[in-house]
């Protein structure tokens, strides 16, 4: 599927977890989904969100692993640790903005969505893509996109630090980039 996508619209997720059902199907997983699902403000709302790696231009998980183990290849795609390597150690799992990286305790070892590797090479879309009802989660070319109101951005910014995803987020018209304030996240008047 040359020229097609990943997009990441978090206001269109329905909660269904259509996707993390599919994510343990894929044949790279061993039965364990990539999916990174939450519920956004549990106390007050319903609202869901569902995450795959955003496979950074420049992997921080890549950088901080002392065991050389997290590899991306040219095609922009962060793999998941290569087993004979890791150490399960967690620096990834720390060192990621996005908090995607899971160490698997059966497996001692760091696995994260891979898009699909398996599928995508050979020219079909990843299970979650292939699942979700509401197209939170899709794998299109950029024509399809392009017809949403939002605007796709591959641009975070995290404070003064800025990371370039290969997946893209959809963020209002308008918008370059999206910026994270994780002092928002931070409880008032909480831990000394």
């Amino acid at each position: 599927m040359f020229g097609y996508e990943f997009y990441v619209d978090t206001s269109r997720c329905i909660g269904c977890q259509s996707c993390v059902k599919a994510c343990e199907e894929c044949e790279t997983h061993r039965g364990v989904s990539m999916i990174n699902f939450d519920f956004l403000d549990r106390p007050n709302t319903i609202a869901t969100a569902a995450f795959v790696c955003f496979h950074c231009e420049d992997p921080t998980c890549a950088e901080v692993c002392p065991a050389d183990a997290i590899k991306k290849g040219e095609d922009g795609i962060v793999q998941s640790s290569l087993k004979p390597r890791c150490i399960a150690c967690s620096n990834c799992v720390l060192a990621c903005p996005f908090g995607i990286p899971k160490i698997v305790p059966e497996y001692e070892q760091m696995m994260k969505c891979d898009m699909c590797y398996d599928r995508t090479s050979v020219g079909k879309r990843p299970m979650c893509a292939t699942v979700c009802p509401s197209q939170a989660l899709a794998y299109l070319g950029p024509e399809e996109i392009a017809r949403r109101r939002e605007k796709p951005v591959n641009t975070v910014r995290f404070g003064n630090e800025i990371v370039r995803t290969k997946v893209f987020l959809m963020a209002p018209a308008g918008h370059d980039e999206i910026a994270i304030d994780i002092t928002a996240y931070m409880w008032e008047g909480g831990p000394a």
